[in-house]
Order: structure tokens, then sequence, then C-alpha cells
């Protein structure tokens, strides 16, 4: 016969397995488990086996624990899990990666009936159509003002109805409807609230950030940084190379109005008084973009040089400029 174990040993067992759990891992997922059966929580179990240990009990026994064991261990991470141990929650400590076992742990809802009393996590719409029930039934319908017509022998939802808002209690008719109706339109599940990885707690729609997010948050976060160093003229790391620029063609500008010149303004006075100048600087440049122009772009041009329109007239003997 099979000895039974007390509450004290119970709970001895309980701290001991997670005290070991908190020094086996850094990452921990906290849970809603509302309305989350045995058999749907075993699932969850079986399908994160390996890498991810899904724990329950109740909050102030894990609070406990973690306090105990933070004492113990002088690791005070842990108890930024504490605040977070609010309502049916449970925690799934894991190895793999954070994304995936959320993704994972989202795969097991179920769908459930909407039962008397219940708070609707969703807006619920009984859709148009043919319901299949006789017209004795319009009575349901009737109650709940559902517009309806009798189609041949049967009772028929005219348009789509919102049955039930999100965050109201669903009620005895309503539940008695879509129970006719054959509609569950509640699913549910383990649901991902907060995320704990080596003492940092975030929310789970971190996760959905690919890398392309975060540059592109980063990329937004340096350019305000620029332009309010700009604005206030403090220099930081992101905006040292416009106060640079800025300055540098203030100098030049002064550089250029006056007789005073430097090194960098040299060239650009130069310009300024013989363009040419500047026109052979730039001819090497632009004979490297027509080369690496592609072959269809140069036909045109060719074409152009072909045309006999101007050379006739010296072969007339009437030039334009004599």
């Amino acid at each position: 016969m099979a000895v039974k174990t007390s509450k004290a040993e119970k709970k001895v067992a309980y701290d001991q397995k997670l005290c070991q759990l908190l020094d086996q891992y850094s990452q921990v997922l906290i849970v809603a488990a509302d309305n989350v059966g045995s058999n749907q929580l075993q699932n969850i179990r079986k399908g994160l086996r390996g890498d991810s240990v899904v724990l329950m009990g109740k909050n102030t026994m894990m609070k406990r624990t973690i306090r105990l064991h933070t004492e113990k261990t002088g690791n005070n991470a842990f108890l930024n899990l504490i605040p977070l141990l609010v309502g049916n929650v449970g925690l799934i400590f894991t190895k793999g990666d954070l994304k995936e076992v959320s993704e994972e742990v989202a795969k097991y809802k179920v769908g459930a009936p909407a039962r008397v009393g219940l708070v609707a996590p969703i807006d619920v719409v009984v859709p148009p159509g043919n319901t299949g029930l006789d017209p004795s039934q319009t009575s349901f319908f009737q109650v709940l003002n559902i517009p309806t017509k009798i189609n041949k022998g049967t009772v028929e939802i005219i348009t789509p109805v919102e049955l039930i808002k999100k965050g109201e209690k669903v009620g005895s008719s309503e539940a008695a409807l879509l129970a006719k109706l054959g509609i569950r339109p509640f699913s549910y599940g383990l649901v991902v609230l907060s995320v704990y990885d080596n003492g940092s707690v975030f929310s789970p729609e971190v996760l959905d950030l690919t890398e392309e997010d975060l540059i592109e948050k980063f990329d937004i976060g340096v350019s305000m940084v620029t332009a309010l160093s700009l604005s206030i003229s403090y220099p930081t790391l992101a905006a040292a190379p416009h106060m640079f620029i800025n300055g540098y063609k203030n100098a030049l500008a002064i550089a250029v109005a006056t007789d005073y010149t430097f090194a960098q303004a040299e060239q650009v006075k130069e310009y300024l008084k013989d363009p040419t100048k500047f026109a052979v600087a730039a001819a090497p440049v632009a004979s490297e973009a027509a080369a690496s122009a592609p072959a269809g772009g140069a036909a045109p041009v060719e074409e152009k040089k072909e045309e006999p329109a101007e050379e006739s007239d010296d072969d007339m003997g009437f030039s334009l400029f004599d």
C-alpha cells in the first residue's frame, strides 16, 4: 500500500523542485492558465518536453520559494518574477529559443463553448445563413433581437449579429443559442504574459521583433539623438560628423568671401576664380561614368554624331560663320 504524503512533505518537495529549476534555467515564460484543463495541460507538457519544464502551483508558495532561494544564493535577479505572479499563472522554464517555445505553447489551444457567466475574451458574431432549427426555436432569436425568416421549414438568420462583445458576461440565452447552433466561439490555452531572461523582464511582443525591426528602431533613435544634439548644440557621437561638416561649411563661406584661406578651401577658391579648372577635374569622372554605362545607352549618341545636316554647309560653299 502506497504511503500518502502529507501537505508539509508536498511543500518541501515543491520547494526543492522550484529551487532546482531556478538553478538550472535562466529563461522563464510567465503564462496565464485560465480555463485550461488538466488534459490540455498534460498535452502541453508533452509538446514542450526536452528543453522546457512547465510548473504550476500556488502563487504564495512560488513567491516564498523564490525569496528563500534568493536569500540562499544571493541572486536577486529572480526577485523580478515575484510581481508577475498574480492570478492563475504558471511558469515555463526553458533553455530553448524563447520565440519558438512561445509559438509551441500557442499551438495547444482548444475550442470551448460559451458558458453562462463566463467573460467573453473576444467578440462573438453569429453569421447569417440557415441554422437547421425548426420554426419552434424562433423564441431564442426573438429574445436576442436577431432578425430571422422561415426558409424551407427551418429558421434562417438574415444578417450577421454581434451577439456578445468582448469583456461582457455570457448570458443564459446567448449560451443556449450558441449551443443549439453548435458554435464554440472561444478557445483557451496557456497565454504568455511576460518573459524573464537573465534578470530582465519584458513583454512577449518583443519576441516578434525581427532583426530588421531592431535596426529600424535603432536608426530612428540615432536620428532623434542627432536632431536633438544639433538643435541644442550639444556634441554627441551621432551628431559629431554633422557638426564638423557644418563647421567646415561656415569656415569655407568665410574663406570664399574674404582673403582668408586654409588648405581645405584653396581648391574651392581656385575653381571659383577659374571654372575651367573644375571642368578639367570633372572630365575624368564623366568619362568613367560614360564607360560604365550600358552598351545600349551609347547607341543614341553615336546616331547623333552620324547625322550629316551640319556638314553639308561647307560642302555647298557658304559656311554660317564666314
